[in-house]
């Protein structure tokens, strides 16, 4: 059964897990920043070296990546981290939202 007690134990627990979300999310955009500038050095160090040779743009951009390859992958699981938490902190609120229209559904039940 449903009761208000329990819907705010629910609520509770929600308010620590949004806290903890939250707190993954700002440490997972660091690491996704980071890992962006970090690529993004790589990549500019990488088509200075080549700038000296004649070559195609897409050659120069290609042999960058390659030269990069480490920070290129670094910087996608970072951003996938990131979508990740995003998810889970919307899933997080939308169960918050839901906890908090059963209480009110609950309350007027109990007042009627």
């Amino acid at each position: 059964m449903v009761t208000p007690q329990s819907i705010e134990n629910r609520l509770v627990i929600l308010s620590k897990e949004v806290d903890e979300s939250h707190q993954f999310l700002e440490s997972a955009e660091y690491a996704y920043h980071k890992a962006k500038t970090d690529y993004e050095l790589e990549m500019a160090h990488s088509r200075m070296k080549l700038s000296t040779e004649k070559m195609r743009v897409q050659d120069v951009q290609d042999y960058a990546l390659l030269a990069s390859q480490e920070q290129f992958k670094a910087l996608n699981m970072a951003e996938a981290t990131v979508k990740a938490a995003r998810a889970n902190a919307t899933r997080i609120r939308t169960q918050v939202d839901i906890a908090r229209s059963i209480g009110t559904s609950v309350r007027a039940s109990l007042e009627i």
